[in-house]
């Protein structure tokens, strides 16, 4: 156990590095309003973890430890929305729509809230 979680958050430095320079990036060579780091890290790893399930499901090349390094752990650290899309996606194929639906409506109604409701307390503490 103690290897897995080294493995995982040895990828998961290598993955929040990454997303702190593609941020940092873009943060030099773009202005506006839209939050262009947080989309192309998130863009970015959709692709990267659906090239890596590919490689898990379909070639079968990846370990379970390069799978617990690479998307656990890099993946994770880079952004959790590749997860995210990963189970929508895992659930379209599955054709549990219902699921799917759910999932989605609460993670996006209730991660708002609970943005809204954490920043609300410090907005109260302080």
């Amino acid at each position: 156990m103690l290897r897995d979680i080294i493995l995982a958050g040895c990828g998961g430095f290598v993955g929040a590095a990454g997303r702190l320079l593609v941020c940092r990036w873009t943060a030099g060579i773009w202005h506006g309003a839209f939050p262009l780091g947080t989309f192309l890290v998130n863009v970015s790893g959709c692709f990267i973890i659906g090239l890596l399930f590919g490689l898990l499901e379909h070639a079968k090349v990846l370990t379970p430890t390069q799978n617990l390094l690479l998307v656990t752990g890099f993946c994770g650290g880079f952004t959790t929305f590749s997860t995210f899309a990963n189970d929508m996606w895992q659930l379209s194929t599955k054709g549990d729509w219902l699921v799917l639906a759910l999932y989605l409506f609460l993670s996006i109604a209730i991660g708002i809230l609970c943005v809204w409701a954490g920043r609300s307390i410090i907005r109260c503490a302080f």
